[in-house]
């Protein structure tokens, strides 16, 4: 009985909250048709991010089946945290739909009969009341459909509009539906889905075991995750998102929010062409865009070099700390007209004003420290370049930076620290379990002031403890 109650009181409530949307519009707003004839049917191929449909070829508008299932379900937040998510299709976000301009589509959502709760959806897409949430109130174990016209080309969010709406979107109920223009897009290389979400949980960020929804957190729009594709790490390792050199790259980017904007970016890249907003018009040359809940954006690039491209949302401490983050692996031959490398290496001395090589192993080295100092002298160094990868306890990132903490990577030969600040380390490694595949610069630091923080990581975060010295530092430099 309390649960009939339930769905009754929620479908009142959400009638309502449409009610109130398809007031506000404007009805002085010129109403679009299309006398284009529908010919023939197809049934919608739809994808999990990062894969997108193949583009639409044909040149003449059809009857498109969209058949999409809401199913809840636990999944991992991060590894070893569980969110009970809600999703169009079993993973978030929801399947990617891609139809064309002028197609008629049947929409099926069916919810499936093991949901708790009645599910309906707003696609942007849509015009119409609620964007199809009024035609598509579903209870568990049904199915509804409705049928619209894609007026207007451009790249659309969908959501679940069941009151309380935040809470639905916030559990992952969102996605995107591109509405090709007449004329089709240029044709890229490659094509991938990215969609940025929020979410809100009773524990904090890495707190192991299933976590649950905190609606204070989310009305103070105070996030705990802040992923790409409903996951931390979901476009890192082996999921990263790969081209080759000299590719074109377009990225169908989404945010289902609920509640922050997304400063998207590229790291290493320039966006050749974004379209703002997954509209029509076309900006070039951009740094970052911004995307704001419920909303879209289309990138284009060409990767002229190979490397890692990080994906960020450019508020930064989202990427490095909460965990929207994702890679591009570019393949190919070098070019060091566009992208030289690193050229020199050398000590910069503002007082003196000479140029000066590093030092090597058979030169003086600098006054020796004692140990005291070499541990102060690290932690300053530790806080100022390091804490912000491999974080202030030494635990690093997940999926990103690997642990310092109870380190086996160093545990057995320490002198890998001194060459993984003197070399840099890039490709996988494994490190107490788990498994790291991203870049580590080689760092520009001082023979002792190398000696101190590889002395300090030695001795903090549950490790074993030791010394090294600038000598040790000199003789391990190539």
């Amino acid at each position: 009985m309390k649960y009939h109650q339930m769905l009754i009181k929620t479908a009142a409530l959400t009638l309502l909250f449409i009610l109130f949307i398809t007031a506000c519009k404007n009805p002085s707003q010129t109403v679009k048709s299309t006398d284009e004839p529908i010919t023939g049917e197809e049934v919608a191929v739809l994808t999990f991010a990062p894969d997108v449909p193949p583009p639409i070829t044909r040149k003449h508008a059809t009857k498109m089946i969209v058949n999409l299932e809401v199913i809840e379900k636990e999944m991992e937040m991060m590894d070893g945290v569980k969110y009970n998510f809600w999703t169009f299709g079993g993973q978030v976000p929801g399947k990617f739909i891609r139809v064309r301009e002028g197609d008629l589509v049947e929409f099926h959502l069916k919810n499936d009969p093991s949901s708790k709760l009645p599910h309906n959806i707003d696609l942007h897409a849509v015009t119409g009341p609620g964007g199809g949430a009024v035609s598509t109130f579903t209870a568990p174990g049904h199915e509804t459909q409705f049928s619209f016209t894609t007026l207007n080309p451009g790249l659309y969010i969908y959501h679940c509009a069941t009151a309380p709406v935040g809470m639905h979107i916030a559990n992952g109920m969102y996605g995107l539906i591109l509405v090709e223009p007449k004329e089709g897009l240029p044709k890229v290389d490659k094509e991938f889905y990215v969609c940025q979400g929020d979410f809100y949980t009773k524990g904090g960020y890495g707190e192991s075991g299933l976590q649950q929804f905190d609606m204070e957190k989310a009305l103070n729009e105070n996030p705990d995750y802040v992923v790409f594709n409903g996951k931390v790490g979901a476009l890192t390792e082996e999921n990263s998102l790969k081209a080759k050199v000299g590719e074109t790259v377009r990225l169908f980017v989404g945010n289902g929010g609920p509640g922050l904007v997304s400063s998207f970016h590229v790291i290493g890249e320039i966006f050749d062409n974004v379209y703002p907003e997954g509209g029509s018009a076309i900006n070039h040359h951009v740094q970052t865009t911004l995307i704001p809940p419920g909303g879209s954006a289309i990138t284009e690039f060409k990767v002229e070099v190979p490397g890692n491209f990080i994906l960020v949302d450019h508020a930064i401490f989202r990427a490095f700390n909460k965990g929207a983050l994702g890679i591009l692996k570019v393949d190919g031959p070098d070019n060091k007209t566009i992208y030289s490398g690193q050229q020199d290496d050398r000590i910069y001395q503002p007082e003196g004003g000479a140029v000066q090589t590093m030092p090597t192993a058979d030169m003086a080295t600098a006054k020796p420290l004692t140990k005291e100092e070499k541990l102060a002298n690290g932690k300053a160094l530790y806080t100022s370049i390091c804490m912000a990868c491999h974080q202030a306890d030494g635990r690093g990132i997940e999926k990103a930076f690997p642990p310092l903490e109870k380190s086996d990577y160093f545990a057995a030969n320490p002198d890998k620290i001194i060459q993984t600040i003197t070399e840099g380390l890039s490709g996988p490694v494994t490190v107490n379990g788990k498994h790291f595949d991203g870049v580590m610069p080689k760092q520009t630091m001082s023979d002792n002031q190398i000696a101190s923080v590889a002395t300090y990581v030695l001795n903090n975060f549950g490790n074993k403890g030791g010394e090294f010295d600038a000598s040790d530092v000199a003789r391990l430099r190539k």
